[in-house]
């Protein structure tokens, strides 16, 4: 039973007088942002000079760890080891450039020695051996061509284009690509370029057309190989 003549207890049994108030919301705690794997070298040391002297007679900290004498000892050995890289790095670049030089004149020397070679010898492989020179092989003949392999077609930068590509034929000068709108049947093949090497961009595309592609070898008098497997990309 309720006693609401006392002003004191309710229904519920709580004793209303003695309830605390409520608690004010606590403080969220903030986090250092330091950010040092983005930051270079330099970005750092700019970074710790800043703390250091920001901290240095600061109230707010009173006893830093470690101390900022120890940091500043940190700074100024960073500080001198990044010097020395420096100076390091620089006389590399320059003793590079020159080893660079030095290899060019060395093969520029050798080029023309060997064309020395080949024309005092008329090309005999024994006497060009003898003077210390690899021989090129003769090499097999070439033979047919055959077909193009590894067809794969990427959406090009651009809108109405496609990027395709394919492994290089052995004995092909060029490739002859050709493009066919969907559905794919006997006459719908057309020519639309000739590369010169083993990938090409197809432009004046129809955007959104669901486009096929096949590729061929062309190599000496104009033979050509078998056509490649058809690949097929929506154009974008």
């Amino acid at each position: 039973m309720a006693f609401y003549d006392s002003g004191v207890f309710y229904d519920s049994g709580a004793v209303y007088d003695s309830m605390p108030a409520s608690q004010p919301g606590r403080k969220r705690m903030a986090k250092v942002r330091l950010g040092l794997k983005e930051k270079t070298r330099e970005q750092k040391i700019t970074q710790a000079n800043t703390i250091k002297t920001s901290m240095t007679g600061n109230a707010n900290f009173t006893t830093p760890n470690p101390s900022l004498a120890a940091y500043g000892t940190l700074i100024t050995t960073a500080q001198t080891k990044l010097n020395a890289y420096d100076v390091a790095k620089s006389a590399l670049a320059t003793a590079l450039a020159e080893c660079d030089a030095a290899f060019g004149a060395l093969d520029g020397g050798t080029t023309q020695l060997s064309t020395y070679a080949e024309n005092v010898t008329n090309g005999d492989r024994v006497k060009l051996e003898s003077g210390g020179f690899d021989v090129r092989g003769d090499g097999a003949p070439v033979g047919p061509l055959t077909q193009v392999l590894n067809l794969v077609l990427t959406a090009g930068d651009n809108e109405g284009t496609l990027d395709a590509a394919w492994d290089s034929l052995r004995g092909a000068t060029s490739y002859e690509v050709h493009v066919s709108v969907d559905p794919v049947s006997g006459t719908s093949w057309t020519f639309k370029a000739v590369a010169g090497k083993s990938s090409i961009t197809l432009d004046g595309l129809t955007s959104g057309a669901k486009m096929w592609v096949r590729v061929r070898g062309i190599g000496a008098g104009n033979s050509t190989g078998t056509w490649s497997d058809p690949a097929v990309k929506t154009v974008p």
